[in-house]
């Protein structure tokens, strides 16, 4: 049943974790959901704030689903911290970095090296091997003076166990031990949502950004003015998602309920 709040949206931009999938599970039937956003003339950008994956590795993934796009529809907030780095350090250098593959190559495609002298900014990042090192290291590096540059601030991560340590939890143990916070490049700020709409060429007004998320994907999108769709599928209750202020524009069960109320 189509929805008459959606008229006018000519874009979507999508959460990954919580949206699409839950680790390895799909939610829903993910050829079937792209095939109605293509028969709708909508275009499509995945916007995720985990830092572990390259887009390639996304594409992969989404290519075992059954769905297949180009690699300018993937950001992730690995892609969006290296694109911040190369603006406030055109001539890239060393960076201290707490994360996995998926910044590591992100920051070196924008000429940034994983070094411990002479180091520029520290970047953090989910880090599943993370160790009690890598925290001291970048903590006395912090603590000399050098900035602290975050890719999220997700303190959790949906599994099909639950609820799991992402990396709002490794910048909160480095911001107890360094007094310092950490500047935030991922959702919610709007950093991450300016790339994705500029990449869109649409307007923010035009622009339907989903996720599962209110503190990260809703708050970033209504900072940008973008119109929101909150979806029960990933960590956020029906309940915290009405209490939410202000509120999403609309929430929906899933993304194939989203997907069936647009205009046809």
């Amino acid at each position: 049943m189509n929805h008459p709040g959606l008229s006018g949206v000519q874009a979507l931009i999508l959460d990954m974790d919580g949206v699409l999938w839950r680790a390895d599970q799909a939610i829903g039937d993910l050829p079937e959901i792209f095939r109605q956003i293509k028969a709708r003339h909508l275009k499509v950008l995945l916007a995720t704030n985990n830092s572990t994956r390259s887009v390639q590795q996304y594409l992969h993934k989404l290519a075992g689903f059954g769905v297949h796009i180009e690699a300018w529809q993937v950001i992730n907030s690995s892609q969006a911290t290296a694109h911040y780095l190369k603006e406030h350090y055109p001539q890239g250098g060393a960076v201290y970095v707490v994360g996995e593959e998926g910044l590591f190559q992100a920051l070196a495609e924008k000429g940034f090296q994983h070094e411990l002298e002479r180091v520029q900014a520290v970047v953090i990042g989910m880090d599943r091997q993370i160790t009690y090192d890598k925290l001291k290291q970048a903590t006395l590096l912090v603590r000399s003076g050098i900035p602290m540059i975050a890719t999220n601030p997700d303190r959790t991560f949906p599994t099909p166990e639950g609820l799991v340590p992402g990396a709002g939890s490794i910048i909160a143990a480095l911001e107890a031990a360094t007094d310092v916070e950490a500047f935030v490049v991922g959702k919610p700020s709007k950093e991450m949502f300016k790339v994705a709409l500029e990449r869109l060429g649409t307007s923010a007004g035009e622009t339907l950004a989903v996720g599962d998320r209110l503190e990260t994907d809703i708050a970033g999108a209504q900072a940008v003015g973008c119109k929101t769709a909150l979806v029960l599928s990933g960590v956020t209750t029906e309940t915290a998602a009405r209490a939410w202020q202000p509120a999403p524009d609309f929430i929906f069960s899933d993304l194939a309920e989203l997907v069936g109320s647009l205009p046809e």
